[in-house]
C-alpha cells in the first residue's frame, strides 16, 4: 500500500518537472546575474527610486514633477549642494582668518609699548681714488661725498641706527641718528652724532590711509630724495633735486594720504628688491621750516610743499610710478668771506636776512627693474644764487635733473644691479655757503653686488665736470672754480 502511494507521488513529481518546470525554464533563457541600479545606464526609473531621491534631497513629493528629466533634476540639485558646501568652506576659512587676526591684535595690544619697537640700521664705508683731475689749486668738493679730494683714504659715509614701531594703534614713532655726520664748512672735522629723523606718525584711522607726520622727517620733494641711501644704486643723490632741502629733511607737519592698495604696492616693491622709495603717500601736503634738517631756522617764513605720486601695475606685472611735486617759501642763505672773482680782499656777500624766493617744481618717472628699469626726474624753479660779481645773493632761475637706467641680474652669487646715470644742474646751490652759481655735468657707471641681505658692494666710475662749492677766504683767491676729472669709488654696506 505504501509503495503504491510512493510510486504515485514520484510520478506526480516527475510529471511536474518534465512537463511544467523544464519547459518554463527554457522559455525564460539562461539566468542573468543581478546588478545594482546605475542611473547613467538605465532608461527607466521606478517611482520608488524617484521618491527615494526626493527624500535624499529633502524635497517634498511632487516637487520634481514638471522639471523634466528627473536625472537632470537630481544632478542639478547635487551641483547646488556642492556649491553650498564650497561657500560654507570659504566662509569657514574667512572666519578662521578673522579669528587669527583678532588673536594677533589682542596679543599686540597686551604688549608694553617698548616691546613693539624694532632696532635696525646700516653703515657705509667708502674709499675714493682721483684717477685724473684738472682743477684749481684747491681740493675738489663733492657735496654728497666728502671722501673725494686730496689726502683721502677710507671714510665712514653713514652710520645709522633706526628705532621704530607702532606704540599705539594710532601712533607710530621713527628715530634715526647718524653717527658719521660732519660739521658743515669744516673740512678737517671728524664724525659726530646728529639727528636725521625724529618724528611721530599720527594715524587718523586704523587703516593708516590718513596720517600726520610730526617732527623732523624727509620733505616729500623728489622720488630719489625719499629713497633710502641704503637702497639707492648711485652713491650720491642727483644735485638738481637734492639741493632743495639740506639733508633731505626738515621740521614740520606733513599730511599723507595712502589708500590700502598703494600701501601694499609700496611694500611689495621693497620686498621684491626693486629699489623702491618707501611709503610717502600717493598725496602729501605740509609745512616745514625751510632751512634744512638739523639747522637752526633763520626767518619767520614757513615753506609749503605738495606732492602727488601714482603707482601702477601693467598687465604683464611691470610696476611703475609717475609723480609731480612742488614747494614754495623764502630761504636765508648763510654767507662766509670770499674774494669776489679772485680780486681784492675777502668780504661776505650780501644776503637778505628775511629770505630770498625759493620755489620749485619737479616731475618723476620710475619704471622698476623687472629686469630692465628706467628712472628720471627733472626740476625747474627760482631760488637764491650768487650773482656774477660775487658780492650779492639774488633770486635766479635754476634747472636740472638726471636720467638713469639699471638692470637686475640674479644668480648663484647674489643679486647684481649694473646702472648708468647722467646728472645735470644749473643754478644756485642754496645749502652751500653763499649759494654759489653751479654748473654740473656728470656721467656715472656703476655696479651694485648684493652678496647677501647683510652685505653689499658698490663700484662706481664717474666722469665729472662741476663747480667746486667751497668758499675761499684768502685775499686775491678765486672761489668756485670748475674742476674736471674721473673718479673711482668703492662702497661696502653692512645691513643689520
Amino acid at each position: 500500500m505504501v509503495c503504491q502511494q510512493f510510486r504515485n507521488c514520484t510520478a506526480c513529481i516527475l510529471f511536474f518537472l518534465l512537463f511544467v518546470w523544464v519547459p518554463n525554464l527554457f522559455a525564460q533563457g539562461p539566468p542573468v546575474p543581478v546588478r545594482p541600479l546605475v542611473l547613467e545606464e538605465t532608461a527607466e526609473v521606478s517611482q520608488g527610486e524617484i521618491a527615494a531621491g526626493r527624500a535624499m534631497l529633502g524635497r517634498e513629493g511632487g516637487e520634481l514633477a514638471g522639471e523634466g528629466d528627473p536625472i537632470e533634476a537630481l544632478t542639478k540639485r547635487l551641483t547646488e549642494a556642492e556649491e553650498k558646501i564650497g561657500s560654507l568652506e570659504s566662509s569657514r576659512e574667512a572666519l578662521e582668518k578673522q579669528l587669527e587676526d583678532a588673536k594677533k591684535s589682542a596679543k599686540e595690544k597686551k604688549k608694553p609699548w617698548y616691546e613693539k619697537l624694532t632696532l635696525r640700521g646700516y653703515a657705509q664705508v667708502r674709499i675714493s681714488d682721483n684717477l685724473s683731475l684738472q682743477r684749481d689749486s684747491f681740493p675738489p668738493h663733492l657735496v654728497g661725498d666728502p671722501s673725494v679730494g686730496d689726502n683721502q683714504s677710507f671714510s665712514i659715509r653713514r652710520a645709522r641706527l633706526i628705532l621704530q614701531g607702532d606704540v599705539h594703534e594710532h601712533l607710530g614713532v621713527y628715530l634715526q641718528p647718524d653717527f658719521a655726520a660732519l660739521i658743515p664748512g669744516v673740512n678737517d672735522s671728524i664724525q659726530f652724532t646728529q639727528v636725521r629723523d625724529w618724528y611721530g606718525d599720527f594715524y587718523i584711522d586704523k587703516t593708516k590711509v590718513h596720517r600726520l607726520r610730526i617732527g623732523q622727517s624727509k620733505i616729500p620733494y623728489g622720488w630719489e630724495n625719499m629713497q633710502s641711501s641704503s637702497n639707492r644704486l648711485p652713491l650720491d643723490r642727483s644735485d638738481a633735486l637734492n639741493s632743495d632741502v639740506k639733508n633731505e629733511r626738515d621740521i614740520g607737519v606733513i599730511y599723507y594720504w595712502t589708500p590700502e592698495p598703494a600701501q601694499e604696492f609700496f611694500k611689495e616693491v621693497i620686498d621684491m628688491g626693486l629699489k623702491g622709495s618707501g611709503n610717502y603717500g600717493m598725496f602729501a601736503f605740509g609745512f616745514y621750516n625751510g632751512q634744512g634738517g638739523s639747522f637752526r631756522e633763520q626767518n619767520d617764513n614757513i615753506h609749503m610743499v605738495a606732492r602727488f605720486l601714482y603707482p601702477g601695475i601693467l598687465a604683464n606685472g611691470q610696476r611703475y610710478e609717475l609723480g609731480m611735486q612742488g614747494y614754495a617759501g623764502e630761504y636765508v642763505v648763510l654767507t662766509s668771506p670770499i674774494s669776489p672773482n679772485g680780486v681784492g680782499p675777502a668780504i661776505a656777500p650780501f644776503s637778505n636776512r628775511d629770505g630770498t624766493a625759493d620755489n620749485r617744481l619737479a616731475w618723476t618717472a620710475v619704471y622698476y627693474p623687472q629686469p630692465l628699469g628706467f628712472q628720471s626726474e627733472w626740476t625747474i624753479g627760482r631760488g637764491p644764487s650768487l650773482d656774477a660779481t660775487q658780492t650779492v645773493v639774488e633770486e635766479s632761475s635754476l634747472t636740472g635733473g638726471y636720467v638713469q637706467t639699471m638692470y637686475q641680474i640674479k644668480n648663484g652669487y647674489g643679486t647684481w644691479f649694473p646702472y648708468a646715470r647722467y646728472n645735470y644742474f644749473r643754478g644756485g646751490y642754496k645749502s652751500e655757503r653763499n649759494s654759489p652759481a653751479t654748473q654740473i655735468d656728470e656721467f656715472e657707471l656703476g655696479l651694485e653686488w648684493q652678496i647677501h641681505p647683510a652685505a653689499e658692494l658698490t663700484t662706481s666710475y664717474t666722469m665729472t665736470d662741476r663747480t667746486n662749492t667751497i668758499a675761499r677766504s684768502q685775499a686775491d683767491t678765486l672761489s668756485y672754480g670748475q674742476f674736471q676729472g674721473t673718479l673711482l669709488r668703492f662702497q661696502f654696506q653692512m645691513n643689520y
